[in-house]
């Protein structure tokens, strides 16, 4: 495992427009535009074969469930190099859905033009825009690590959600994602 941080986008940084396959809908492109929640949209950086994404994929849809219905959307991008990391087709991203469970949309980045749009480095790489798709917070979920015995909690997300619906101001320190390189060409 390969403990890679995030790289920090800058905060207030607009979120970086795409057009991606979605492999679970016959590879329909699906827009950032389209897929932005009413409040609030999460990107996060994600891969089907990363032991940090599978540390947190349950806990990531069961926020999914709690904070959809309050207008914040989730979008999983995967950037990995599917001809080095085959576990990370699009023909794998469909069977990763079906058997996680995942109800939030799960797009391909063939080019990884996306993952160094958004100067992603990790999964999974978190970046939290609010309406305006105006960056307000980036970094990790919890605290919780593979082999850390820390419960997943969600807690940074949880607490960015939060500010962001009380409009409250986010969080002065933010503390990076940690996990698998993203797989580049």
């Amino acid at each position: 495992m390969s403990n890679t941080p995030s790289n920090m986008l800058a905060l207030g940084t607009k979120a970086p427009d795409f057009k991606l396959p979605d492999p679970s809908k016959n590879n329909e492109l699906q827009s950032l535009e389209s897929l932005k929640g009413k409040k609030a949209t999460l990107v996060v950086f994600m891969c089907n074969h990363c032991p940090f994404v599978l540390h947190i994929i349950d806990k990531l849809e069961e926020l999914y469930e709690d904070y959809k219905s309050q207008g914040i959307e989730f979008i999983g991008i995967n950037s990995n190099d599917v001809d080095r990391y085959p576990a990370d087709s699009p023909e794998m991203m469909m069977e990763f859905v079906d058997e996680r469970g995942i109800k939030f949309p799960y797009l391909y980045d063939e080019s990884q033009e996306i993952a160094k749009a958004y100067d992603a480095a990790c999964t999974p790489d978190f970046y939290f825009f609010d309406e305006n798709l105006n960056l307000i917070y980036r970094g990790q979920m919890d605290d919780s690590r593979p082999g850390n015995q820390k419960e997943i909690t969600g807690e940074d997300l949880i607490i960015a959600f939060e500010n962001l619906l009380a409009g409250a101001e986010q969080e002065d320190f933010q503390r990076p994602s940690l996990g698998c390189n993203i797989k580049w060409k």
